[in-house]
């Protein structure tokens, strides 16, 4: 039976996609022929009366605007770590997109973090996507280190999404299923208020 465990754990290991933190803080690139070992697309929620937060993060986006999501409070919102080289960042760009997009209506906003990258790299990506939404400038590294204290972020990309109260009630390590992430959203704008 161990034998079976050690197959299945290296399938698993050779299956992921993305981007892990190093032990020194930075990024590493590790791995097989994809180059990055990174979350396993495994999706947490949490029951309203289980959730911990409220998030509070605060910065300046890339173009030199302030953010502050508690400013978004009675809305949902989407938190996404992301950095301009990252494969699987770049792979759920355009569904992180469409849903900024779809849901802008509905009370949702989307927040990139970036802690990697200074404007010069991070600016083109948006572009490159024509991301709508803003990303904070995390040179610091103070709104990972306030997800970080209510939920665990433990690769690059990781969305966290956040009730209408600002706590923690869903997060994806990995790359996004967008069909996933839409019906956590879509539960949480189901919840009252």
């Amino acid at each position: 039976m161990s034998r079976w465990r050690g197959a299945a754990a290296a399938v698993l290991a050779l299956g992921l996609v993305g981007c892990a933190p190093s032990v020194s803080g930075g990024w590493t690139e590790t791995g097989a022929e994809a180059g990055y070992v990174s979350g396993d697309r495994s999706v947490t929620t949490w029951e309203a009366g289980d959730r911990t937060g409220p998030v509070e993060i605060v910065g300046t986006d890339f173009a030199g605007e302030p953010v502050d999501v508690s400013d978004w409070r009675g809305d949902v919102v989407v938190l996404n770590t992301w950095y301009a080289q990252c494969p699987p960042c770049r792979a759920e760009a355009p569904d992180l997109v469409a849903l900024a997009e779809d849901y802008a209506d509905r009370g949702v906003h989307l927040l990139g973090i970036n802690s990697t990258d200074d404007p010069g790299a991070a600016q083109p990506f948006e572009r490159t996507f024509a991301i709508p939404y803003p990303s904070v400038h995390d040179a610091d590294g103070a709104a990972v280190a306030a997800l970080q204290g209510v939920v665990p972020v433990q690769a690059v990309p990781t969305t966290v999404v956040l009730d209408r109260q600002g706590k923690v009630a869903g997060r994806v390590l990995g790359l996004i299923d967008p069909s996933t992430l839409r019906s956590v959203v879509d539960e949480l704008l189901a919840e009252e208020e």
